[in-house]
């Protein structure tokens, strides 16, 4: 059975005192909720007060972006062996808001996705439809479109560890969100395009989160589903209540 994971992105949020009291809530609730994983993505400036936090305990932290160059005349970028040196594990790649408000490119996605591969980052890779395009019904066009640009570049293998979101763009931020039918369907389809390329093992393992307005009154049913393995949650994370019973859902799915 794959694990079920819950990732908080905080996006453009934060301060030191607020950051502080959201973790230390976090910590609480580990101890009695050991299940389901959970991480927190943050802004780069909090990483090294996160990470202060979080060291030794069960719950990671990660970053919402990276640059696609490792080093050289690129100001304020922020490379990924930058990022590693906090002991980051996770990436957040391609999210709607860099692609749209951006203007981060399927290949630019892609190049970013390599290099936190080469920093020892495990990237969570995004795509997802717009409203346009779902009801025009070329929601898989998206998807496949998005997803062939990875795995023409490094194969499904480059998978391999790795965590793919699925985040409908008319669901972020809008208090829409897909039904569980809807999330179900889109994740089984991301599933079986990475089987496609004859990598039905690492196909079959690949956790995909949905992202789009999960919140506590829906994170139950959507976990549920077969191919939902847990939410990349952005303005529920910021209350500690909330996302301490998103996570919660996380675990009674492992438990069912």
């Amino acid at each position: 059975m794959r694990s079920k994971v819950v990732v908080g992105n905080w996006k453009l949020n934060g301060s030191l005192a607020s950051n502080e009291a959201l973790v230390r809530a976090l910590l609480r609730e580990n101890p009695r909720n050991g299940l389901a994983g959970c991480a927190v993505c943050v802004p780069f400036p909090y990483l090294a007060q996160v990470a202060g936090l979080l060291r030794g305990s069960a719950i990671a932290w990660g970053a919402q972006d990276l640059s696609r160059h490792d080093h050289g005349a690129y100001t304020g970028e922020v490379s990924g062996a930058m990022i590693a040196e906090f002991g980051t594990r996770y990436a957040i790649v391609g999210h709607s808001e860099r692609r749209t408000l951006f203007g981060d490119t399927d290949a630019i996605a892609v190049a970013k996705y390599a290099a936190a591969r080469r920093a020892g980052l495990t990237p969570i890779f995004c795509v997802g439809e717009t409203l346009e395009e779902r009801e025009a019904g070329r929601t898989e066009a998206v998807l496949a479109r998005q997803l062939d640009a990875l795995l023409q570049s490094g194969g499904a293998g480059g998978l391999d560890g790795a965590i793919v979101a699925y985040e409908p763009v008319w669901a972020i931020g809008t208090g829409r969100t897909a039904s569980r039918e809807q999330a179900e369907e889109a994740h089984a389809f991301i599933r079986g395009r990475v089987a496609a390329k004859e990598q039905a093992s690492i196909a079959a393992q690949l956790p995909i989160l949905y992202g789009g307005s999960v919140k506590a009154a829906n994170a139950a049913e959507l976990f549920a589903m077969p191919n939902v393995d847990g939410g990349l949650v952005g303005g529920a994370s910021l209350v500690a209540e909330e996302f301490v019973a998103i996570w919660r859902a996380a675990g009674a799915a492992v438990k069912g």
